[in-house]
């Protein structure tokens, strides 16, 4: 197929190079000149303006877009959408939020054009493992781009899935992602608990290579982490700092929204805040309350610039 990704960050660069090695043409677009040029010598066809994506692209066309989610996706695809035709697709490939692609496809419809919203997931290794995807839209635009999914997909009958309507892909990345929130939650706190008992001095890279074969809790995140600790078991090096991007908040509001417990989830999430906190008012709240109603004694806090 012949197709544009616009955005060639971490995972659509790789998502063009995955392509192009299977013999798509890709047309490669970013918002930096030295990004574009970045990925020429892996066989895209350089574009360094929307209107170039477009002129490279014989319609009906499909541009792909990998950018981050809310205000960079919405204002790329609508610089686009005047420059296409009525029967072009846009795909919005990055994490979104579904409600977001929904609008999108609405506003899209005024044009003529057809949308469809890809939940991607994979990371840095979906160039040599394929991603795994799930796919929003009609299924004449699934039907466009399923060439596509094919290819990035692990194998091509394995690892996409057309989840349904417009907005349902990116709906299933997202509680894909509240999922793994929980999961990488559970495997910190297991591994923190085994540190703790000194008296056993646990290997915990040993550990770790020990349960990836036949466990139960065996997983690729497992193959991670026995990777990781081997070179550092101490993580020294790491900052107790853990980000959210966005895909949490957004299970858990739906969970709310729709009535349906997630404690699990949710609490993954307000545990990513609490290592994002770097003043940590609730805990000297609450040593001070301790101290007020029963004399609790508390820990004085050192002063940096004293120290």
């Amino acid at each position: 197929m012949q197709l544009a990704i616009v955005g060639l960050g971490r995972m659509g660069g790789n998502m063009a190079r995955r392509l192009v090695q299977r013999g798509h043409q890709v047309v490669g677009y970013s918002r930096t000149r030295a990004t574009v040029d970045e990925y020429i010598p892996y066989g895209i066809i350089p574009a360094y303006s929307p209107q170039e994506v477009v002129e490279r692209l014989a319609p009906p066309r499909v541009v792909w877009f990998m950018y981050p989610a809310g205000e960079p996706t919405e204002q790329a695809i609508f610089e686009f959408a005047p420059l296409l035709q009525a029967g072009d697709l846009i795909v919005n490939g990055a994490n979104s939020y579904y409600k977001d692609s929904i609008r999108y496809a609405e506003r899209l419809r005024e044009y003529g054009i057809h949308f469809a919203d890809v939940g991607v997931s994979g990371g840095v290794w979906g160039l040599e493992n394929g991603y795994g995807l799930m796919a929003g839209g009609d299924p004449e635009a699934i039907a466009r781009i399923e060439p596509i999914l094919r290819d990035l997909a692990p194998a091509p009958d394995k690892g996409w899935v057309h989840v349904g309507p417009v907005g349902a892909g990116h709906y299933a990345k997202m509680i894909h992602n509240g999922i793994e929130y929980a999961i990488m939650q559970a495997y910190a706190e297991g591994f923190e608990l085994l540190r703790r008992k000194e008296e056993f001095s646990v290997d915990l890279a040993a550990v770790a290579e020990a349960w990836r074969h036949g466990t139960v809790i065996r997983s690729w995140l497992l193959d991670l982490i026995a990777g990781f600790l081997q070179e550092d078991q101490q993580l020294s090096e790491i900052a107790p700092y853990v980000a959210d991007s966005g895909e949490g908040r957004w299970t858990a509001h739906e969970a709310i929204d729709l009535g349906a417990p997630a404690p699990l989830i949710t609490l993954a999430l307000h545990e990513r805040f609490r290592s994002q906190d770097s003043e940590g008012f609730q805990y000297r709240f609450l040593a001070q309350l301790r101290r007020a109603f029963g004399g609790h004694a508390v820990k004085k806090a050192v002063d940096d610039k004293q120290s």
